[in-house]
């Protein structure tokens, strides 16, 4: 996790390999397991998470994002903002 690291379409941003992401149907949501406890994601940030993979760029999930939520509006800054929280949570690796 870099807070440094500047964030942009070309980047491909991987879940970072202490947490695990998944659905939790009690919570309702999506959540990020890790052995300290558990966080619990806005459908936003669900949506994101799950399709950051390491293969695709920001480019290739704001472009899925778009066809997926097509009402949403322009998404690319609010993608770019959440990538670099996540980056700077240490969600994410870039």
């Amino acid at each position: 996790m870099s807070e440094d690291a500047m964030i942009d379409r070309a980047t491909k941003p991987a879940l970072n390999k202490m947490f695990r992401f998944q659905w939790e149907k009690a919570q309702n949501s999506y959540v990020l397991l890790y052995p300290e406890g558990m966080i619990q994601l806005n459908g936003p940030a669900g949506e994101i998470l799950a399709l950051v993979d390491g293969e695709r760029t920001v480019d290739l999930i704001i472009g899925e994002l778009q066809e997926k939520f097509p009402d949403a509006g322009e998404l690319d800054s609010d993608v770019l903002e959440f990538m670099q929280e996540a980056n700077t949570q240490g969600w994410i690796s870039l």
